[in-house]
């Protein structure tokens, strides 16, 4: 029989329509600046092919914004009436120095859909907090600015989260990408990335059904927030909850993923939530040009690590490896604080958007 472990659930703010306005944002990086290219043609996607108006705030294209500056359009565009949805333009490093200055009875009063992923976990965290579900996933520069085409994987996913209320099954990617070419070069946005055979799921503790609200995000920024005591909750408040999590372009080694998540066990976290869904590993970066052979040795070390974790803080969990989600192509969105059925019987992951 399956096991039902939910917690209360967040509530789902309404979703946006065809024609209504969304801000876009930059509370991590004003990146959108000095990269135009792929914020232009993100913009232009989401008014063309979405059928939404976008609307700027005043640090969406400032490099040097403050974190007062940055929370105060956070602030402004939740307490718009007339803004539907929040949307990040790109992730960053320090959006962690903009959590005290947001107002949280005025994001109480006006919840919001917000999507953005990677540094923009700390507001998802945040948002988590004041039991608002948000969107893990759906930045402008990446998914909406994708070089030729949005993937249909991709595409499919935000309308749904943008726009369709209900269960979506997510199913494995038959192919990935994984080398980025460079923005600053016009001819990258000519053509699609390329992309290559992708490992199926791999399923650990697999025979068991895990239903409850998903918490979770970035790994290195879950690790910064727990380092500066911020908005992590005592372990009880994530009992019954999916944990779903991922690693960044900054490709943490194995060692250093396997003793951040020993850190949650010894918090006692780990053993609190029902399962969990781990994000196909980034695995090339302009830093890091792997090969294939690199890059499929570094993903097997990644999953090795984490199984390592869970045999020794919560034996029994059931997980499941390579899922699109995060710094993925294509990328299929999670709903933080929405509700996610892990069905290790039928091999099936189904998000309630």
């Amino acid at each position: 029989m399956p096991r039902d472990r939910a917690v209360t659930a967040p509530v789902y703010p309404r979703k946006p329509r065809p024609g209504d306005r969304v801000a876009v944002l930059s509370p991590s990086s004003g990146l959108p600046a000095r990269l135009p290219a792929p914020f232009e043609l993100g913009m232009r996607r989401l008014r063309e092919d979405f059928r939404l108006e976008p609307v700027e705030y005043p640090t969406t294209r400032r490099l040097d914004a403050s974190p007062e500056d940055r929370a105060r359009d956070v602030n402004a565009a939740f307490a718009d009436p007339g803004i539907a949805a929040v949307i990040a333009s790109i992730g960053g490093d320090d959006q962690i120095s903009v959590l005290p200055h947001l107002d949280d009875d005025l994001l109480r009063a006006c919840p919001k859909p917000f999507f953005g992923y990677s540094d923009n976990t700390n507001l998802l965290v945040h948002l988590w907090n004041l039991g608002i579900v948000g969107y893990h996933g759906g930045s402008v520069m990446i998914e909406f600015g994708r070089p030729g085409a949005m993937h249909p994987t991709t595409a499919a996913s935000l309308r749904a989260a943008l726009f369709t209320p209900g269960e979506h099954l997510l199913t494995p990617a038959e192919r990935c990408g994984h080398v980025n070419r460079p923005w600053e070069d016009p001819r990258t946005f000519e053509t699609e990335p390329e992309l290559e055979a992708a490992e199926d799921w791999t399923w650990h503790n697999d025979g068991q059904v895990v239903e409850g609200v998903t918490w979770g995000g970035n790994l290195e920024i879950l690790s910064w927030l727990m380092m500066a005591d911020r908005a992590i909750q005592p372990p009880d408040a994530y009992a019954g909850c999916v944990l779903f999590l991922e690693t960044s372009e900054e490709m943490p080694p194995a060692r250093e993923v396997y003793r951040t998540l020993r850190s949650m066990g010894e918090r006692g976290l780990l053993r609190r939530f029902g399962a969990l869904l781990m994000g196909r590993a980034k695995s090339w970066s302009f830093d890091r040009p792997l090969s294939a052979p690199e890059r499929a040795r570094y993903r097997q070390e990644q999953r090795e690590a984490v199984v390592a974790v869970l045999d020794r803080y919560a034996p029994g969990m059931p997980a499941v490896f390579d899922v699109d989600l995060g710094h993925t192509d294509p990328q299929t969105v999670i709903p933080y604080g929405g509700r996610v059925r892990v069905d290790g019987l039928a091999r099936r992951i189904t998000v309630t958007y």
